[in-house]
């Protein structure tokens, strides 16, 4: 973080990361995580949680322990993830903007009209999206940065997530 701040030129001040099981483990109802920053924000954070948290119960809390102290699955993740994005490579290399990000799980297309191409996505292919601008809020231009891109979740299994690019790609370009 420290790195990262210094290369754009600036302090710790006003950045915080937050890390959970969520993304990090695939385990979104654990519900654990935390956050790291500058002191005083993080002093101002746990106020606030102090009130407004709930305490998890026991064996939630032995489950996120196995999971933190866990590397080996984390990196078996890693490379699952890989094998869904070279797929991704495979069936959209250079067609609707595809990049390949350095890290998520999630695939970004400029579809054009996002909502449009999630509706034809749906009933002429079989495949579930989520309309890009249905993740993000039209700034002071009126423009909603989000509306031309589909996001596409790489959570299925690989053989689910080919054929799954391969119908988009068949329905969309």
């Amino acid at each position: 973080m420290a790195a990262a701040c210094a290369a754009l030129g600036g302090a710790l001040d006003n950045v915080a990361i937050f890390n959970s099981l969520s993304k990090r483990s695939s385990a979104p109802g654990l519900r654990s995580g935390f956050v790291v920053g500058e002191a005083g924000f993080v002093r101002r954070y746990v106020r606030l949680r102090d009130y407004g948290g709930a305490a998890p119960p026991l064996p939630l809390l032995a489950a996120a322990e196995a999971l933190w102290r866990d590397e080996a699955h984390v990196e078996a993740s890693r490379e699952l993830y890989r094998r869904k994005f070279d797929l991704a490579a495979a069936a959209l290399d250079g067609k609707l903007g595809f990049y390949r990000s350095p890290g998520g799980f999630y695939l970004w297309l400029d579809v054009g009209d996002g909502a449009d191409a999630a509706r034809r996505l749906w009933t002429e292919a079989g495949v579930r999206v989520i309309p890009g601008g249905y993740l993000a809020c039209a700034g002071a231009d009126g423009v909603n940065p989000g509306a031309p891109y589909i996001r596409i979740a790489l959570v299925q299994t690989p053989d689910q997530i080919g054929d799954a690019l391969t119908r988009i790609r068949d329905c969309l370009v």
